[in-house]
């Protein structure tokens, strides 16, 4: 990346980049190449401009997720805070699928991510918009209960 490349992105450019990209991602439910360079087009801006701002924050998904995209921070500070491992084992075992997968039957992806800007509140995840810090395993198999319980 050449030197200057954000502080010459046009702040505004950049804030109506995350909107689309916000849009177009709740109405294809993921981030294709297709939807990235389409939203390039609109704004005036290279695909590597929009691919980078997509890849690095973890509310922008680039591939198909399952209905609930569970992500929990592997992050430094919650890693040090303790209970991301549990909480990723447990997530693991009781959906039975990896980090990374989706469920068979597309309702559930686990997902890890750097940081949900939980760090004093671990073990944190986040599930679609909705997020949920100091979690026990119990509060998590309710949160997985009541989601599964929905049509």
């Amino acid at each position: 990346m050449e030197p200057g490349y954000y502080a010459e992105m046009d702040p505004a450019k950049r804030a109506m980049l995350l909107t689309a990209l916000y849009m177009a991602q709740e109405q294809y439910g993921y981030l294709s190449r297709e939807a990235m360079e389409r939203v390039g087009r609109r704004l005036g801006m290279s695909p590597r401009e929009v691919y980078n701002t997509a890849t690095f924050y973890s509310m922008f998904r680039t591939e198909p997720v399952g209905r609930y995209l569970i992500q929990v921070c592997e992050g430094l500070s919650c890693h040090l805070a303790g209970g991301a491992e549990d909480l990723v084992a447990h997530l693991e075992d009781r959906l039975g699928i990896s980090a990374g997968q989706m469920t068979g039957d597309g309702r559930f992806s686990l997902q890890m991510v750097q940081c949900l800007a939980a760090c004093g509140s671990s073990p944190a995840m986040r599930i679609n918009d909705t997020l949920y810090t100091n979690l026990t395993l119990g509060q998590v198999d309710t949160i997985l209960q009541d989601l599964e319980g929905r049509p």
